[in-house]
């Protein structure tokens, strides 16, 4: 990595009073931003096309989960790409999608240089990518996002999950093109891996945070955790408290990425499509946790509550 290219830890300061203006997101906000309408003579074609890549040998169902949570918050078509191995069972497991078998590296991980041809040819026509489901390898994940990035429409949105934002400490400057047209959407250990600072400032300064890593790489950034902070380059800051702590639970950070893509691929902006899909991830959690219990729900059961949610 290149030291130029690196965010290095600050100290951080309280803003003085006014300095930053810190919304709750509820349905009061909400609604100062819909979602875009959905006409009765719309088809799969005018409701956006998704393309999700990620999945590895060791952890295959992210795919699954982050696929049909786009699906559910109505994205109209779904491709997803993953490991050879995987490529079959996933498309039995989700047959409303169309799925692509990428190289596979002999720790069961996509190699991502070698991507380019088979991918360039789909995010090209697609209107909205999400990488990083199920993917371990930081390295083969930057490879695959320079590959894709070339291909990447004039108005598509890039959202990037798990450990395609740590990628990004490989060259934070690399979807400074996109003009903002970028999700990132990484829990607390992941910024702190891809910031270079220990994970308990993150957590202590995570809406400072948030802001700083927006507007360096020009992106909008939903931080997860206990609160989830999300801020876009423009200094826009948003704050979300409503969650359940059963959300914390292996795949509910797929499920949540896989919300925000398929609301990116409808036509939201990233600001849009990030906070309604916090919202609904949140309240998806606060209803089976009426339902069941506190804690010990699944990720795959919040999938059924997402529609209702985005249709509200």
């Amino acid at each position: 990595m290149k030291a130029s290219s690196k965010l290095r830890p600050r100290k951080h300061h309280a803003p003085k009073a006014g300095a930053v203006t810190v919304r709750s997101i509820n349905k009061a906000l909400l609604r100062e931003m819909p979602l875009p309408s959905i006409d009765h003579d719309d088809d799969k074609e005018s409701r956006g096309r998704v393309l999700v890549i990620g999945g590895s040998a060791s952890v295959p169902g992210a795919m699954l989960l982050s696929g049909v949570a786009a699906l559910r918050a109505g994205a109209g078509k779904l491709q997803l790409a993953t490991v050879r191995d995987a490529a079959i069972p996933l498309g039995f497991a989700v047959p409303e999608s169309m799925v692509i078998a990428l190289p596979q590296g002999r720790d069961g991980e996509i190699v991502g240089r070698r991507v380019a041809v088979l991918l360039q040819p789909l995010v090209d026509k697609v209107d909205a990518v999400l990488v990083g489901p199920g993917m371990m390898n930081d390295a083969q994940a930057y490879a695959l996002i320079r590959a894709i990035l070339p291909a990447l429409g004039a108005h598509a949105v890039l959202v990037l999950d798990g450990v395609a934002v740590v990628a990004l400490r490989h060259d934070l400057r690399l979807v400074r093109p996109l003009g903002g047209r970028v999700v990132l959407t990484p829990h607390s250990g992941e910024m702190a891996s891809l910031l270079d600072v220990d994970r308990k400032e993150v957590v202590r300064d995570a809406g400072s945070l948030a802001r700083r890593t927006a507007r360096e790489l020009c992106a909008t950034v939903a931080l997860k955790g206990a609160e989830t902070w999300i801020a876009r380059q423009d200094a826009t800051c948003l704050r979300f408290s409503q969650g359940a702590v059963g959300l914390g639970t292996s795949g509910s950070g797929d499920t949540l990425a896989g919300i925000v893509v398929g609301l990116a691929a409808r036509g939201a902006s990233p600001l849009t499509a990030a906070t309604w899909g916090v919202w609904a991830h949140g309240m998806a959690g606060q209803a089976l946790t009426r339902r069941t219990a506190t804690v010990g729900f699944l990720a795959r059961e919040l999938l059924a509550e997402v529609p209702l949610l985005v249709g509200e």
